[in-house]
């Protein structure tokens, strides 16, 4: 019996990526916003319905550029939820920003809006909430947190690349919104990222922090580093454009067979499905309370017998050693996402992953 990963790149077929390489070997242009960059610029602004999109070879340093745009004061606060990958927290001390942690829901692990007030001082700057696996924040509480104290909103919306509320791209929200285009996202440009944006002023000073400032053959501009998004990585997203709708339509079948199996089972509990929300399926985590077998228990049952499972999030970004001195730090003053991040796996989701390796992977978790 084959080995089931956690998670598993989405491609193109092998010859529809070739023909669309192929132009490359005529021109040589491999890098510095060519062609094929050019092209999946425009596409993503059409499909997202945005007025601005800037490309990236991560969507880390995607992240980071767009909170250096705000030129926000060192030393400012910017509140954050430590339930997220890494590069949420770094992005924001690496802008010299402390970050201040804000606990998440306990239904569907965004930060929670109804604890965000009470953190904002005269020190807050900003707010830089995360959509979390597919499920979006609570947009609209944010945006009328955001005004009434004049405070920036840059979303993480890693996970929520095709996201929907309300028939509105989860790429509209906030200042900017910044997708991660990692081989293991819903959408791939192998790596990559993007900054989604309204304001007009952004796109040069993006451009000249992705570019080294450069503005002319003679003429550096702006004390910038380097993070264009290559040819290759741009073809690579638009063979995958292509096949989007289908690949979420399959995510989809898979993650209402979940549903199905582990549903109405005591001691493990789902992820709400969101009010006028359209999901993108990208992760399907479990949170084991009070069932049979711990959490990592279960981890290493399925460990044993070939499938990987992750312990996402785990551990929490306000426990790491990096941290340890920042007075804002510390799991105790975030007991529910601790909560979570002590009880949460995601099972194996991708659009290839077949129904059979599904009642595999939840028959194991049952018996």
């Amino acid at each position: 019996m084959s080995n089931i990963l956690v998670t598993r790149s989405s491609m193109p077929v092998y010859e529809e990526y070739c023909e669309e390489i192929k132009e490359l070997w005529d021109s040589h242009w491999l890098t510095n916003m060519g062609k094929k960059h050019k092209e999946l610029q425009k596409q993503l602004e059409e499909y997202l319905g945005v007025p601005h999109v800037t490309l990236y070879t991560n969507g880390h340093l995607a992240l980071e550029n767009i909170i250096a745009a705000l030129n926000l004061p060192k030393g400012g606060e910017v509140i954050t939820t430590p339930f997220t990958f890494a590069s949420t927290t770094h992005a924001i001390v690496r802008n010299g920003l402390v970050p201040v942690f804000c606990d998440i829901k306990a239904d569907d692990y965004t930060i929670d809006t109804s604890k965000i007030e009470s953190l904002i001082t005269d020190q807050t700057v900003a707010i830089v909430p995360v959509h979390v696996y597919g499920n979006l924040c609570d947009v609209e509480e944010i945006e009328k947190i955001a005004n009434k104290y004049g405070l920036k909103v840059i979303y993480d919306a890693a996970h929520a690349f095709a996201v929907k509320y309300k028939g509105i791209s989860s790429g509209c929200f906030g200042d900017a919104s910044m997708f991660s285009f990692h081989a293991t996202k819903v959408f791939n440009t192998i790596e990559g990222g993007c900054v989604c944006f309204k304001n007009d002023a952004w796109v040069q000073l993006l451009n000249d922090q992705k570019n080294f400032g450069i503005h002319g053959p003679e003429s550096v501009e702006f004390v910038g580093g380097n993070a264009k998004m290559n040819e290759f990585q741009a073809a690579m997203g638009i063979c995958n454009m292509r096949h989007l709708e289908d690949e979420i339509a399959k995510r989809k079948l898979i993650v209402e067979h979940y549903r199905k199996r582990l549903s109405n089972v005591e001691g493990i509990k789902l992820s709400a499905i969101q009010e006028d929300v359209e999901s993108n399926y990208a992760y399907f985590p479990v949170v084991f309370d009070g069932y049979k077998y711990t959490r990592n228990e279960v981890f290493s049952k399925l460990f044993q017998v070939g499938i990987s499972a992750r312990k996402y999030f785990y551990p929490l970004t306000n426990s790491f050693e990096c941290y340890r001195n920042y007075p804002t730090a510390g799991t105790e003053k975030t007991p529910v996402a601790q909560h979570m991040a002590l009880r949460v796996l995601t099972l194996p989701l991708y659009a290839d992953l077949s129904i059979d390796d599904v009642e595999r992977v939840c028959d194991v978790i049952l018996n």
